[in-house]
């Protein structure tokens, strides 16, 4: 499992229907830069929309609702399933889909064809990292019979049963690793399928316009109506475990775990995914840098501080984080003339200890360092050495100091740093920083 991100070669298209609004579609699949997740731009409007693939846009969905949706504002996109769960299966975290309706091509009912589109553009590593959701406990979720289980596990994981009380049906149950030969010869393959008491149901709800046997399965008692025989004995839990893994790439970020799956449908998975993304921001702060996210939206107070460092008054000496990304972090701190070490350093000349400017920075460091790893609550920062330290001006009541920190080193839980300390413009200090991850 490749740990850089992954765009598209070149640019490719594709155009379709869609399975339940019967609209035409046209699709544009673009490169997109690392760190930008996948996004749909609706150009059918006037004022383009983009809409990211993130659990955060994506509604509680009733249970009868046989689709994924993906909504900003009034503007949605609609079954976006098996697109998602191609890009799961391929390994790509950055795309732009540019797309004139909403609701994505529905070819065969599978993902096949995406799986080939893609992979006719090439599939790209990229510079940046990825950052995996381990599942470090399990995560659970239950409703009206229906089980969803995370579990720790080195690797990508599905198991799923389905049960329905049909002949042709009945009991099925399938696990797999997740690898893209895996997907791509195993899963991607399976197709939609529906009973044909469903089929009634969801006319009668005004969808499936776009629904035939060209791309679909449909099960009338113990006959299977379809243009073309099954692809697998149990294409039905193989279909529901593509299902699954498009619905979980809304977590946001790539998973490390064993899901176990019974009856689940697209609106159990949202919700799983709802929980497990709840679970990767208490696992690992409120730092938590998911793929669609821009490193200045990443602002945290005090209390979130708290949450992440040990430290406690009087010697918590960050107030504010302004900036976090993969290898570098800004933080604030604002000086004011209640320091309790203003009263003896000195009395009537007033200058914050350079050791102290030195320990703030190392400690807006620290938050970088632990954002990075899972238990964060269960780890400390240790200070191993300072180098190419210096002081350019002193430090007074009434100022704001802004540390700037960048990862220089990282080899298993030992650290190198470079910072610098600014009031305003003006550079006051700047060290080299050793530190080390240690359990508490």
């Amino acid at each position: 499992m490749s740990d850089c991100q992954k765009t598209i070669g070149g640019e490719v298209r594709f155009s379709g229907i869609g399975l339940h609004t019967g609209k035409p579609v046209n699709m544009v699949f673009r490169p997109a830069p690392p760190n930008s997740g996948v996004r749909f731009r609706r150009v059918d409007l006037d004022d383009p929309v983009e809409i990211i693939a993130d659990i955060g846009n994506a509604p509680d969905l009733a249970g009868s609702i046989r689709r994924t949706i993906l909504g900003r504002g009034n503007t949605e996109v609609t079954t976006v399933e098996h697109v998602l769960a191609t890009l799961v299966g391929l390994g790509i975290d950055n795309l732009t889909i540019d797309i004139d309706s909403e609701e994505p091509a529905e070819p065969d009912g599978s993902a096949l064809p995406y799986v080939e589109l893609l992979e006719s553009a090439g599939v790209e590593e990229q510079s940046a990292p990825r950052t995996y959701l381990e599942i470090s406990r399990p995560v659970s979720f239950e409703e009206n019979g229906i089980e969803l289980v995370a579990l720790p596990y080195d690797g990508f994981r599905i198991s799923y049963t389905l049960q329905y009380d049909n002949p042709v049906i009945g009991t099925q149950h399938r696990m797999f690793d997740i690898s893209r030969d895996t997907f791509r010869n195993e899963i991607a393959p399976a197709r939609t399928f529906a009973l044909s008491s469903e089929v009634d149901r969801l006319r009668a709800m005004d969808l499936i316009k776009g629904g035939s046997y060209a791309n679909a399965i449909v099960v009338d008692g113990d006959r299977v109506k379809s243009d073309n025989p099954l692809r697998f004995p149990d294409e039905f839990v193989r279909h529901k475990i593509l299902d699954l893994l498009g619905d979980l790439f809304l977590v946001g970020m790539p998973i490390k775990g064993h899901i176990l799956a019974q009856k689940s449908g697209h609106s159990t998975n949202v919700k799983l995914a709802r929980k497990l993304r709840a679970f990767a921001e208490k696992e690992y702060g409120p730092t938590l840098k998911l793929r669609h996210k821009k490193p200045m939206e990443t602002k945290f107070d005090i209390n979130d501080i708290m949450k992440i460092m040990p430290h406690r008054h009087p010697f918590l000496l960050v107030d504010r984080i302004t900036e976090l990304k993969e290898k570098s972090v800004v933080g604030i701190k604002n000086v004011t003339i209640n320091e309790p070490f203003f009263t003896g350093h000195f009395p009537g000349h007033p200058i914050m200890p350079a050791v102290l400017i030195i320990e703030a920075m190392a400690q807006t460091g620290g938050i970088l360092l632990l954002s990075s790893v899972a238990n964060a609550s269960e780890k400390l920062v240790y200070f191993m050495g300072i180098n190419n330290a210096k002081f350019r001006k002193p430090v007074l009541p009434g100022d704001t100091l802004r540390f700037e920190l960048e990862l220089l080193k990282l080899r298993t839980r030992i650290c190198k740093m470079r910072g610098r300390a600014f009031v305003g413009d003006d550079l006051v200090a700047e060290a080299d920083l050793l530190s080390s991850i240690v359990d508490r």
